[in-house]
């Protein structure tokens, strides 16, 4: 199945999201579940959130990825929604 999850950084949290960077992208890479991944952008062009489409077995499989990212456990996220995505295009 496929899984979106959509989160939103925390306000004035940039300098959170630069320093564990590497780190995301590490499990991202690790994880062999990503299929597709990029920020968030504001109206300024600064990187606010993450969009990220997994490809796993179930909700749970998303959820445990959700909460061991980098960026959650640095506490950068005010909303993560986890919700299961259907590829129609693309």
């Amino acid at each position: 199945m496929r899984v979106a999850l959509i989160c939103r950084d925390k306000s004035g949290h940039l300098q959170t999201r630069m320093d564990n960077r590497a780190a995301h992208l590490a499990h991202i890479e690790a994880s062999g579940v990503v299929e597709s991944a990029g920020p968030l952008l504001n109206d300024k062009g600064e990187m606010a959130g993450s969009l990220v489409i997994l490809l796993v077995e179930d909700l749970d499989v998303a959820k445990d990825w959700a909460a061991n990212d980098p960026y959650a456990k640095a506490g950068l996220f005010e909303d993560v929604q986890i919700i299961e995505w259907k590829k129609v295009i693309g």
